[in-house]
């Protein structure tokens, strides 16, 4: 049977077929079921908020470097400022089609200008962070990535963090 543009996607299968595509065990799901969720409530309203992108989606800027395949637990900063034209995507978990025939699709650095515009948040970082999602390896993402991208969006001084997950 033909998939269609429209039909509903099995990321569970295509994501166990994708990981053991590339050599690894079957993957195994994150379950954090027992933890409680680190939620916080703004301290301010929307629109006096610093408001921060971080997408999972491999996109950086025109001249970086794109993102390794395998396990990349390195983030770019892509400046809020940079034309969509000048965006690029590089995934190995994901069909980019869409990604790049329209970058908003997993960074919606457009809406987040408006909504700029507009006076619905009060601002936006300066830099947008990106990460390739798909990791393997639970532990050493806990243990570099989100650390990392923590301690930044803390530099960055943001209020609220808006996770666009591919």
């Amino acid at each position: 049977m033909t998939q269609m543009p429209d039909d509903p996607v099995d990321y569970i299968a295509v994501t166990r077929d994708t990981y053991t595509s590339l050599g690894y065990a079957e993957y195994r799901w994150a379950d954090n079921s027992n933890e409680p969720v680190p939620f916080a409530e703004p301290t301010k309203p929307l629109a006096e908020s610093k408001v921060v992108l971080l997408a999972s989606g491999g996109v950086y800027a025109l001249g970086d470097v794109g993102f390794a395949h395998k396990d990349d637990l390195t983030f770019r900063e892509v400046p809020m400022s940079t034309p969509t034209n000048q965006l690029r995507v590089t995934h190995f978990a994901y069909d980019e089609t869409s990604a790049r025939s329209d970058i908003n699709a997993v960074f919606p650095i457009e809406a987040l200008r408006s909504l700029e515009q507009e006076g619905v948040v009060g601002s936006v970082a300066s830099v947008g962070l990106t990460f390739m999602g798909g990791i393997y390896s639970q532990r050493r993402l806990g243990e570099t990535l989100i650390p990392a991208l923590v301690e930044r969006v803390k530099e960055l001084e943001a209020d609220i963090a808006l996770l666009v997950p591919v």
